[in-house]
């Protein structure tokens, strides 16, 4: 009996059962909302990336498209850590470059972050990663890399306050190796970014990339 009566409630119940299921669902929402809108949050995602760029060649006739397929993979390596992964494998396809009548389509070069950020934020809300980041040569021709492999170090930072996430993600990347004949690689990467979630579980949001 004392089995059976656990199951049993009556319909004055069944509202308020409801309720909470429902308030349970929106917090879920808010809370997968708020880890998409987080670079470095304890999500796998994978963001997929189109952008079009024209004026490109000798005789700035000629455009680029491009979709970057952006895997972030956290790992666990302690009870207070978590190693977060960002990979960015451009695919590409370009018209009139480097000149006119000249069309290439293929992969470009591999860039892999590897962020190191605390589990917790700090008392004041800060979330923070920092670590390497790599340039692999790993374009399927040439004229889509820059052959030359390169590294250096990456940071991110934001903060999540309310439905508010604001913050900056930034590297800079300097060649090592690769073809001499090509030019050295002194690169510095910046994104801030801020994002908004509505009360429907809407994200807005906006950066700008400049290098």
């Amino acid at each position: 009996m004392k089995f059976s009566s656990i199951f049993c409630f009556s319909r004055r119940n069944i509202p308020l059962l409801i309720l909470l299921i429902f308030s349970i669902n929106l917090q879920a929402e808010e809370d997968l909302a708020k880890k998409l809108a987080n670079p470095i949050s304890s999500l796998i995602s994978v963001p997929i990336k189109a952008s079009y760029n024209e004026n490109f060649g000798v005789n700035d006739n000629g455009h680029v498209w491009s979709i970057n397929v952006q895997p972030v993979i956290p790992v666990s390596i302690s009870d207070n850590w978590n190693m977060i992964s960002r990979t960015i494998l451009p695919i590409i396809d370009q018209t009139d470059v480097p000149m006119t009548g000249l069309d290439q389509a293929g992969i470009g070069d591999i860039q892999q972050s590897l962020f190191f950020s605390p589990k917790q934020p700090t008392s004041n809300g800060i979330v923070w990663g920092v670590g390497p980041v790599f340039l692999f040569d790993s374009a399927s021709k040439d004229v889509l890399g820059a052959e030359k492999w390169g590294m250096g170090p990456t940071a991110v930072m934001l903060k999540q306050q309310g439905p508010w996430t604001y913050g900056f993600l930034g590297n800079h990347i300097q060649s090592f190796a690769g073809n001499h004949n090509r030019a050295d690689i002194s690169a510095t990467f910046m994104q801030p970014f801020l994002a908004y979630v509505t009360s429907t579980k809407t994200t807005f949001s906006l950066n700008t990339e400049s290098t």
